[in-house]
């Protein structure tokens, strides 16, 4: 006689297999998304401070782009020379962004497309894109004394992102 389907000790091998395999697929799917989300980030907050350095250049004016709630990884407020009007808003994904002390929490741009610290004297530094779980560094966003902004992407441990690591296990 001819069978047909699948007897009950086959089923349940099939189902074995799929429970151990199955875990590790979910993991790299979970790092895929991480890495997709961190590189957005990057790219979107080295797009943001390029729109804040052209709309100071453009209108003749200091332009801020800040951290919403000093928060870069929330997202980022376009606004004119420090009063609330806001000429763009931005929310990033999930990703954790850190700025050393010049860009921690905002970065000002003179009328000709400099950075500018408030009490005049020029801004430069670095806002990393960090990793959820570990104090590694993936994409960081540097900005120079002139106001240009690259680019980068390069692992490397940063003392920063384990700051935010342990500030984030103790909130």
């Amino acid at each position: 006689m001819h069978q047909q389907g699948f007897s009950l000790i086959e089923l349940l091998m099939g189902l074995a297999i799929a429970a151990i395999v199955l875990p590790w697929v979910g993991a790299s799917y979970t790092a895929l998304v991480e890495s997709t989300e961190r590189k957005d980030a990057a790219q979107w907050l080295a797009r943001g401070l390029r729109s804040a350095r052209s709309e100071a250049i453009a209108r003749n004016q200091t332009v801020v782009i800040r951290g919403i709630d000093n928060d870069w990884g929330q997202g980022w407020r376009i606004t004119l020379d420090d009063k609330e009007k806001t000429l763009l808003m931005e929310h990033s994904g999930h990703a954790r962004v850190i700025g050393n002390w010049p860009v921690k929490r905002s970065v000002r741009f003179g009328s000709q497309g400099e950075a500018l610290l408030p009490s005049g004297a020029f801004q430069a530094g670095t806002l990393h894109v960090c990793a959820k779980r570990e104090p590694v560094s993936h994409h960081q966003v540097a900005l120079a004394r002139t106001g240009r902004i690259s680019l980068r992407s390069e692992k490397a441990e940063q003392a920063l992102c384990e700051k935010g690591l342990k500030q984030g296990a103790n909130a």
